[in-house]
């Protein structure tokens, strides 16, 4: 049920086969020094899938498509070397609580993006060149407890509601391209 062995120095790639294993519920192999991509089969967990935390290893490539297929409640890919399009996470049907990409070289339109609104608590997308505005359903998140859009490409007037000023000052959306309106500088006329 279990697979935790973070924090250690373990090297290679991610073995596809860890897909097959039918009972797992948690796979922690964050802070190693992991290579390469996270396998395609990763899709093909038994539903809804283990709670996936890889992050601070060196993985790269794109997030498997075949990721979007599994609706675990826990995601945390940041600080690796992930391109491409990580929409495939999001859904407005998923039970997703905690999802972190940070920290990695992920490029998608994030105003194509719909969200869980019951369960999502937890959204880090900073440091990554992920660009469109960020979407008006974000401020029907009901309990949205951390949230991070910095250092990405994101520009546009960011979305009036629910939580988005009331709990997030100006650190979870500066060095973006453009991006204006409370907490940041209002936007020019």
């Amino acid at each position: 049920q279990l697979l935790h062995l973070s924090t250690n120095n373990l090297t290679g790639s991610i073995p596809s086969s860890l897909s097959q294993l039918p009972n797992l519920e948690s796979l922690h192999l964050d802070r190693n020094k992991l290579t390469g991509p996270i396998p395609e089969s990763f899709g093909s967990f038994k539903k809804p899938g283990p709670d996936i935390i890889l992050s601070h290893n060196q993985l790269s490539g794109p997030i498997p498509a075949s990721l979007g297929q599994i609706d675990p409640e826990r995601i945390d890919l940041s600080r690796n070397k992930l391109e491409g399009d990580a929409s495939v996470l999001f859904g407005s049907k998923k039970r997703t609580q905690i999802l972190d990409v940070s920290r990695n070289l992920l490029s998608f339109d994030l105003s194509k993006v719909d969200f869980p609104k019951q369960s999502l608590i937890w959204l880090d997308l900073n440091h990554n060149k992920i660009y469109g505005k960020i979407p008006v359903a974000l401020t029907k998140v009901e309990n949205l407890q951390q949230f991070n859009v910095s250092y990405n490409r994101l520009s546009g007037q960011i979305p009036q509601g629910g939580e988005l000023q009331k709990r997030f000052d100006v650190y979870a959306y500066f060095h973006n391209k453009g991006l204006c309106g409370s907490p940041l500088p209002a936007c020019k006329k």
